[in-house]
């Protein structure tokens, strides 16, 4: 796939630097977290806190932009603690945990109650790969500081929305997130009928997370929800939700089409990327609908116009809306989307554009 036509894309969202407060019941991590963010670019520790009652005061006095709270502490747990900064003072917050079964679900609990992100302690990781893992956090510590936790509007009661009759059209559904993707999707496929049209999603997230979460959403969609797998046929009903680091997915032409799982490089630094994905179907022509949703980055602008050149219709969700607007703004950038939405209505015309009813 050729990407070196595609257009110069630059950011369009203000960016400032992130003032962290360290909130960790170990003071052995405390210092390894603060010492490992004190080196990222643009990244200042403001303080440091061993429990909610030292945080509650930082946080007044030193007045920080994001906070990193570790889930396990003595006294109020950093869950209940989270869910108390949400409700009286919303501030972005990076949950630090473990990707045990218990840990995973803990993650998504953090998400539901407003967490930007959640990053896992690599607690038996060998020194290469402790390295290469916290090395992530100051990137991510960084687009939560500039993320939209403020302005975040709980989404309406499932019962409020009316459900529309659908029939498929014939066009096949893409889209992709990172930071911010558990939850946005959470939403967006909540409205989605048994029916829904054939659905292929990016989810930049810890495999181990993501394989709870999948497992969650299950028992509670109308349609079928399952990790990408090589070879599985794109058919009416099923969502299909990659998300291994070590392989990108594409999809493949034929009546119905199919994903493949291939292994190379990363594209833009991402893998599985979503630029790669959009790409192979724009030139395969395969008539689909292309979203790019919250994320840090870049990834998906290139891909999503090419869709947008071939014909497919295109859409971002609204960067300044966003939970973190940076891949967004990177699509509208470089004029990937044919229209930028809120989540809520972004999800209605995802349907929309799918349905011929």
């Amino acid at each position: 796939m050729r990407l070196s036509n595609s257009p110069v894309i630059e950011s369009i969202l203000p960016m400032h630097d992130a003032r962290v407060l360290v909130v960790d019941d170990s003071a052995a991590m405390r210092a390894l977290f603060s010492d490992v963010l004190e080196q990222a670019k643009n990244v200042t520790v403001v303080g440091t806190a061993a429990n909610a009652d030292e945080a509650r005061n930082q946080i007044a006095e030193l007045k920080p932009n994001v906070v990193t709270l570790d889930v396990e502490m003595p006294g109020m747990s950093g869950i209940e603690f989270l869910e108390e900064l949400m409700g009286s003072n919303p501030i972005p917050v990076v949950m630090l945990s473990s990707l045990t079964q218990s840990g995973t679900e803990i993650s998504l609990k953090a998400y539901a109650l407003g967490a930007v992100e959640c990053f896992p302690k690599p607690l038996k990781a060998t020194p290469e790969q402790f390295a290469k893992t916290v090395g992530k956090l100051g990137k991510i510590v960084l687009a939560a500081a500039n993320s939209n936790v403020r302005d975040r509007k709980p989404a309406a009661p499932r019962e409020s929305r009316v459900e529309q009759k659908f029939i498929w059209n014939g066009h096949f559904l893409a889209m992709s997130a990172s930071m911010g993707g558990i939850d946005a999707m959470t939403q967006t496929f909540a409205d989605f009928p048994a029916d829904c049209p054939p659905t292929i999603a990016i989810l930049q997230s810890e495999p181990a997370l993501v394989d709870t979460f999948i497992n969650r959403l299950a028992s509670e969609l109308k349609c079928k929800i399952v990790p990408a797998k090589d070879g599985a046929a794109l058919t009416q009903g099923t969502i299909h939700i990659a998300a291994d680091p070590e392989r990108h997915v594409v999809v493949e032409p034929g009546s119905p089409p199919k994903l493949r799982m291939i292994t190379r490089d990363p594209v833009d630094g991402a893998r599985p990327s979503a630029t790669l994905l959009y790409g192979t179907i724009a030139r395969a022509g395969i008539p689909a609908v292309g979203a790019v949703l919250t994320g840090m980055g870049e990834d998906g602008a290139k891909g999503l116009r090419m869709m947008r050149d071939a014909g497919c219709r295109t859409l971002v969700e609204t960067p300044g809306t966003a939970i973190v607007g940076e891949a967004p703004a990177a699509a509208v950038a470089a004029n990937a989307a044919e229209k930028q939405l809120p989540l809520d209505e972004l999800s209605t015309e995802m349907l929309r554009c799918c349905n011929q009813a």
